[in-house]
């Protein structure tokens, strides 16, 4: 049985769990603006210290890789590499839309419908990728202006879901019938138990010397508005 530690990081939710087996059995996380770089560590040690734990009992880490937040991301991977490195353990690299995608198929047993799973980005852009309702991709994962002409081909073929903390600003935009919106947050570590089991089986491991976060889009500096 492999037991994983899983950071999530790529979004306001600073996320670490512990699965076995693929199960989660220890969980910790909060949903709050900038608190990655200094809580994920101390949530990483609770969740070991709740499963009574060493990191040597670890077979692998996993990360969830983006897109996302630049800067969560960042202190994401570097976290997750720096354990790679220093307990000599392989690295997992999650996509973050299939994490929570997994997340809602999993609670909704029967589903049959498209999940569309949205990061929000800036304005009415959106990081979304669209998912069968057996977790499998449909198609890229994009940045995505949502207007009322979004989705209407999905839309018109039956029901589509939309998940994430980008599709509570799409939802007076993306008015249908068939237009379903979670208020759910499916940005969580313990969302990778099942798919970080079947990568650690099939030896799906990242490079740690190259790996780097999928960002989509290049970062930006902006310049602060003066008071």
């Amino acid at each position: 049985m492999a037991t994983i530690l899983q950071i999530e990081t790529a979004t306001s939710v600073c996320s670490a769990a512990l699965s076995r087996d693929g199960h989660t059995i220890a969980l910790k996380e909060l949903m709050a603006s900038n608190i990655h770089a200094g809580s994920l560590t101390l949530f990483i040690a609770d969740v070991m210290d709740e499963a009574k734990l060493s990191y040597a009992d670890l077979d692998a880490i996993a990360v969830s890789m983006g897109p996302g937040s630049y800067t969560g991301l960042r202190i994401g991977v570097s976290t997750a590499k720096g354990l790679c490195y220093a307990l000599e353990k392989p690295l997992i690299a999650v996509p973050t839309l299939q994490m929570m995608a997994a997340g809602f198929i999993a609670e909704q047993p029967g589903y049959n419908g498209i999940v569309c799973a949205m990061i929000d980005a800036r304005r009415m852009e959106v990081f979304t990728a669209l998912f069968d309702a057996s977790g499998d991709a449909i198609g890229e994962t994009t940045a995505k202006i949502i207007d009322g002409q979004s989705y209407e081909d999905e839309l018109e073929r039956g029901l589509v879901t939309f998940i994430g903390d980008g599709a509570a600003k799409c939802s007076t935009t993306l008015e249908h019938v068939n237009a379903v919106f979670s208020e759910r947050n499916y940005n969580s570590a313990g969302n990778m138990s099942a798919l970080v089991q079947q990568a650690y089986v099939n030896a799906q491991f990242e490079d740690l010397a190259y790996f780097e976060p999928f960002y989509l889009k290049d970062f930006v500096v902006t310049t602060p508005r003066k008071k």
